[in-house]
């Protein structure tokens, strides 16, 4: 692994030490320094982009090339401003071209469009973007290959994309989501070749965008954009694959695009614990990422699952402004578990009631086995509609349903120790029936209204969700718990043979009003008042067994019960919002009032607690540019939460043989205290982004758990608020991409830190935690043009807990985390993968192997003019895949062994659908596909 690095950064530097640099200043005719003007290179042969660089804040630009020994053209571009070109016979040594002017655009209506001439990066205001075609890529690529390419997109292997640091947490195809809003689906499935732009912004709400106001969270959007050529014609894929012990997978996409219309149809059915649709282009159903696969020990299901999916997406302008899109999607998944639980629960030493004055330890273990089987169904409905009444006024409509269905049976055996000296505390078998139907509706309703001053605005939103869940639970099982008198045993035990029906029901309604009035061009106020009110509601019916008529008709009123809150607030507030050319700062302030009531009805007893209360609101937030691609944001919200029904009602809960539940009146509200701070720097010109991020939660009156525990290890758990619990972390990230023609190399590394403090109760002692968690990471690609793609990473992850008035000091643990993913496509036509992970966890316990590999490969042969992929697979090529874990927690440690795949083959067929109309492709333009091209061959235009 270090050779390889190693040889990787000697070839980068030797490359780099054979550059030529060029560099110069950039002003308008009137001498002012332009920053991010776009600088790039082109050959004059095939317009193919050599490098290119961003202008700096006083309009200097460098650029490193490699020694050119043929026409080439150095061209600027900047949004309103006319291109600057110069050509070149040759770049064979250094040059300072001084100060380049820009002149003004005279006008742009007879102005002749040329596409080579479009920069390959652009910054329009608070959108950054890339133009698509001036980025290498195969021709067989997807969108996510695209994004690879683009300089500050970095993509882990669990699919999380950051752009200059900011995570980014929905991808829209022309302003619209495809099928859902992390657009995985799209990533995946949609053609490079398709896409115009990529353009990247702020994560904005409707509100915000629309009032362009600054975004109130941390994230970036990405927006595709389609060629107009590409923009009308029918494509996808189609895959079919069977392998060994009967695995599976099948998969189809199909795209139907006209103009603004667009009909998306997907359908897949797997047994290999793939769940949703993905369509990886090297592993398939399988797909990426064997480190992450081999940290959680399987993937991210336990059990094995069979999985169905089914959908459909539509998007259209039914007439002028006025957008329609909607979706729906069904989820079916059947999944098979055996499960073996090992836990370690301390307690805080206390006296032995047989001998008094002795201190003991009543720690203990409990030990479980149990078999699972459950099917899930579910069908989801979502659209949106927008209606652009004039040029003042919009209308935005969200409505969705979903439906779901689930069934389960269980059958477990389990039983407690105390863990000094192995003392029998309870066993119990049980076996269990669960079936539940659940149906939600939601509708978001939002009006914006611009006045004719500019600044001056109206909105108004209005939303409601309806939740019900229907749950019947057959419950038969047999405990026994064992106390110990005089050190004699003596049992209790409580046999159920019982049916539960539950009912329950969450509706959430809300009225929204925003008054916006500008005070100066930089200066605005906002003056708004919130109606919200929640109810929920939660009933169980409970019937036991009777023998004598074979059914479930004796009514256990002790395992009965009903409850019910409604919480009513008006908040009214009133906030400023100063945006400068650098800087941007929005707060506001406010009062909450709230009316919090709740009635239970147990045993023949009615209960009910009202309350009143006058809350504080507010929150700020800003960002400073010290320059185009220099930031500092941070942002401070205070929040406050209610208490559940079932935490503050004194009803009991004596479903669970060995743990009751009863809620405590006199709980207060949980307030809390959110900071965030994030330092961000993209150098273009060099290529190397830096960022730094923070964040800290701090709890008063958090509600916690106080739990006392009997002799037989019986809980008892009833709620107590405390203070002084707090959350925080704080992640520092570097990225460094080197090109030189068709060597890349891309290094990213980071480390992460987390601390947080806890308090809790045990057997009504206060304990104290406090926990550090420190992960750095590592990860290296090396791109040699369109035919190898090596990616080694590394992680590592330690965590340590130290406790006060407990019965253990502290405990820690590590994890080694080694990844390879390396994918080729040489020779011609053919695809060659392979995915490696390795782990070594301390945490597994003695008797298990602390470490293991986990090892992926698939070859894929192109034919039939690429349209075919014939492939095979190989998931856990070495049969090391397992279900073992543990998890150290503030009471406890566990050890979890479920089932999971373990190695099989697949072989699978691949059918690619490409008719569009318009204009061909430009590859086919030029004289058909482009195959697999030498490296740093021409790419046709941009």
């Amino acid at each position: 692994m270090r050779l390889l690095l190693y040889f990787l950064l000697l070839c980068s530097m030797a490359g780099y030490s054979q550059s030529v640099t060029l560099k110069g200043v950039v002003t308008d005719n009137t001498d002012f320094p332009l920053e991010s003007a776009t600088i790039y290179l082109i050959r004059v042969k095939d317009s193919t982009v050599v490098d290119y660089t961003i202008s700096g804040k006083s309009g200097n630009w460098e650029l490193k090339v490699p020694r050119i020994n043929a026409p080439v053209t150095l061209k600027i571009s900047y949004v309103g401003l006319a291109n600057y070109k110069e050509e070149l016979p040759s770049v064979d040594k250094d040059r300072d071209f001084g100060t380049l002017k820009l002149q003004d655009k005279a006008t742009e209506l007879n102005e002749v469009v040329i596409e080579s001439e479009i920069p390959p990066i652009r910054i329009k205001k608070d959108t950054l973007e890339f133009n698509a075609s001036s980025f290498k890529v195969r021709p067989d690529a997807n969108v996510e290959a695209l994004l690879k390419q683009l300089p500050g997109v970095v993509i882990t292997p669990d699919g999380k994309i950051t752009v200059n640091g900011k995570e980014v947490n929905q991808i829209l195809v022309n302003g619209k989501p495809f099928f859902d809003a992390d657009g995985q689906i799209a990533l995946k499935n949609l053609p490079a070749d398709m896409i115009d732009k990529v353009q990247v912004s702020d994560t904005k709400t409707k509100k915000e965008e629309l009032a362009k106001q600054m975004a109130s969270g941390d994230n970036f959007s990405i927006n595709l954009t389609i060629k107009a050529d590409r923009n009308k014609g029918l494509f996808g894929r189609i895959t079919g694959g069977y392998g060994s012990s009967g695995r599976y997978e099948a998969s189809g996409l199909v795209n139907y695009f006209k103009d603004k219309q667009k009909i998306s149809i997907l359908a897949s059915s797997n047994n290999i614990n793939s769940s949703g649709f993905t369509s990886d282009e090297v592993f398939g159903s399988i797909g990426r990422g064997a480190s992450a696969q081999a940290l959680t020990g399987s993937n991210n299901t336990p059990g094995i699952t069979q999985s169905t999916t089914a959908g459909a997406n539509y998007n259209d302008e039914w007439f002028k402004g006025f957008d329609a899109s909607a979706s729906y999607n069904f989820n079916g998944a059947s999944t098979e578990n055996r499960r073996r639980y090992e836990a370690i629960n301390y307690l805080p030493e206390s006296e032995d009631a047989d001998n008094p004055g002795t201190i003991i330890d009543k720690s203990y273990t409990t030990q479980s086995t149990s078999k699972s089987d459950s099917d899930t169904y579910s069908h989801s409905f979502n659209s949106e509609l927008n209606y652009k009444i004039d040029s003042t006024a919009t209308i935005n409509y969200r409505p969705s349903f979903k439906l779901s269905n689930s069934n389960s049976t269980t059958s477990s055996n389990s039983f407690s120790q105390r863990l000094a000296d192995s003392r029998l505390l309870n066993e119990s078998t049980s076996a269990s029936q669960s079936e539940s139907d659940s149906r939600g509706l939601t509708n978001n309703l939002f009006y914006f209204k611009n006045f004719a001053r500019k600044g001056r605005g109206l909105s108004v939103t209005l939303s409601a969700t309806d939740n019900a869940t229907e749950r019947k639970n057959l419950n038969q099982s047999n405990t026994i718990k064992y106390t110990y008198p005089g050190g004699i045993a003596e049992t209790t035990t409580d046999t159920r043979n019982q049916v539960l029906n539950n009912e329950g029901t969450t509706n959430n309604y809300g009225v929204g009003v925003d008054y916006f009035e500008p005070i100066t061009d930089s200066l605005r106020l906002d003056i708004g008042a919130n109606y919200t009110l929640a109810k929920n509601t939660s009933s169980r019916d409970s019937y036991d067994y009777d023998p004598i008529s074979d059914t479930y008709s004796i009514y256990n009123d002790a395992l009965s019960n009903y409850l019910a809150s409604e919480t009513g607030s008006i908040s009214p507030t009133a906030g400023l919002s100063l945006e400068k050319s650098k800087l941007r700062i929005s707060g506001e302030v406010g009062a909450q009032f709230s009316s919090f009531k709740n009635n239970a009805t147990y045993m023949d007893q009615k209960y009910a607690l009202d309350k009143s209360y006058i809350l504080p609101q507010g929150n700020i937030r800003g960002n400073y540019r010290f320059s185009k691609s220099k930031s500092l944001s941070g942002n401070y919200r205070y929040a406050v939460s209610f208490p559940d029904a079932d935490e503050l009602l004194p009803v009991e809960d004596i479903s669970n043989p060995l743990n009751t539940f009863i809620g405590n009146p006199d709980l207060d509200l949980t307030e809390s205290h959110n900071f965030r701070v994030g330092f961000r720097n993209f150098d273009n010109a060099t290529r190397t982004g830096f960022n730094i991020s923070g964040n800290a939660v701090f709890y008063n009156n958090q509600v916690t758990q106080f739990t006392t525990i009997d002799e037989s290890a019986k809980r008892t758990t009833t709620y107590r608020n405390v203070s002084g619990i707090m959350n925080s972390s704080l992640s520092v990230n570097w990225n460094k991409s080197f090109k030189k023609e068709a060597h890349e190399l891309l290094l990213n590394t980071g480390i992460s830190l987390n601390y947080s403090t806890d308090k809790g109760f045990l057997n009504s002692e206060l304990y104290n935690s406090k926990s550090i968690g420190l992960t750095p990471n590592f990860n290296v690609t090396y791109r040699y043009g369109e035919l190898l793609t090596i990616s080694p990473s590394y992680s590592f992850n330690y965590n340590e807990y130290n406790y006060t008035n407990y019965s253990v000091n502290s405990a820690s643990s590590f994890v080694h985390n080694v990844g390879m993913e390396a994918t080729s496509y040489w020779p011609k036509h053919t695809v060659i993968g392979a995915d490696f992970g390795y782990t070594y966890n301390s945490n597994i316990p003695d008797g298990f192997k602390k470490d293991f590999y986990l090892l992926n490969t698939s070859v894929g042969y192109n034919f039939l003019k690429d349209q075919l992929l014939f492939k095979v697979k190989v998931y856990d090529l070495l049969n090391q895949n397992t279900g073992v874990k543990r998890t150290v927690q503030a009471t406890s440690v566990t050890n979890e062994e479920n089932i999971v795949l373990k190695r099989y083959v697949m072989f699978s067929l691949t059918y690619k659908l490409s008719k569009f109309g318009g204009a061909p492709p430009a590859d086919n333009r030029r004289g058909g596909p482009r195959g697999n091209r030498p490296p740093g061959s021409g790419r046709g235009r941009m």
